[in-house]
């Protein structure tokens, strides 16, 4: 069993779902049913390619721009999701969190999201984090507004104030041949390793996810230093 305090911390994208409907000339709820498939079958994975923590991208704050009935289907969808696998998830030992703005989402779901945090608290295997009305830099001012003392302001108080208790990115990951962050843990990810694929997300799978992991293993991590010597 990995220990979540020494596996990996991979940050992960989805991205693509609505061009994967659109070009199965599908209406877009499809693409978004596929990509909680998606979701599923690499959570599973996760653990045992010494993934402790895994955070995907799931509703960014931007994302209340698009059409109010997509954003109903998939408010909808994501509690669909939480109420049904927290079961599962508690039997593979994994435990969910929720990150992001909670005062914002449809009445009820909040409830839904505490219940399933409660059901999986114990889970020590994999730690799966689900960010929903999130934005990086809303977080990063939220943090700064709890500064109570610059004096003591210290990166890693700092760090704590902005993440809680998760560690930093190791590899982040995006689906569907986009090539950026897009406000997407900003401050964790200052030296993580970046993956891009065009693999639009319901098509990402396990495979997948371990191509990523062997690219991510063979580069040299130095965070500003000096390559080892040989």
């Amino acid at each position: 069993m990995q220990s979540e305090c020494a596996a990996l911390h991979v940050g992960l994208i989805m991205d693509g779902n609505g061009r994967w409907a659109e070009a199965r000339s599908l209406p877009r709820g499809h693409g978004h049913e596929a990509g909680i498939a998606a979701l599923r079958r690499v959570a599973e994975a996760a653990p045992d390619l010494g993934i402790g923590t895994l955070t995907l991208y799931a509703f960014s704050s931007d994302n209340w721009r698009r059409p109010p009935a997509e954003v109903a289907f998939l408010m909808s969808l994501f509690g669909h999701y939480l109420a049904a696998e927290a079961e599962r998830l508690a039997a593979r030992g994994a435990r969910l969190s929720v990150i992001g703005r909670r005062d914002r989402l449809p009445a009820g779901l909040a409830d839904t999201i505490a219940r399933a945090e409660a059901a999986t608290a114990a889970g020590r295997r994999l730690h799966l984090r689900l960010a929903v009305d999130y934005s990086a830099r809303d977080a990063i001012l939220r943090a700064a507004a709890r500064v109570t003392s610059l004096d003591d302001l210290t990166r890693a108080g700092f760090s704590r104030l902005v993440t809680g208790e998760a560690p930093d990115v190791d590899l982040l990951i995006r689906t569907s041949g986009e090539q950026r962050l897009s406000d997407f843990l900003l401050w964790e990810s200052a030296y993580a390793e970046l993956h891009f694929t065009d693999r639009l997300w319901p098509d990402f799978g396990p495979d997948d996810l371990a191509e990523a992991l062997r690219i991510f293993r063979r580069r040299e991590r130095r965070f500003g230093g000096l390559p080892a010597a040989a």
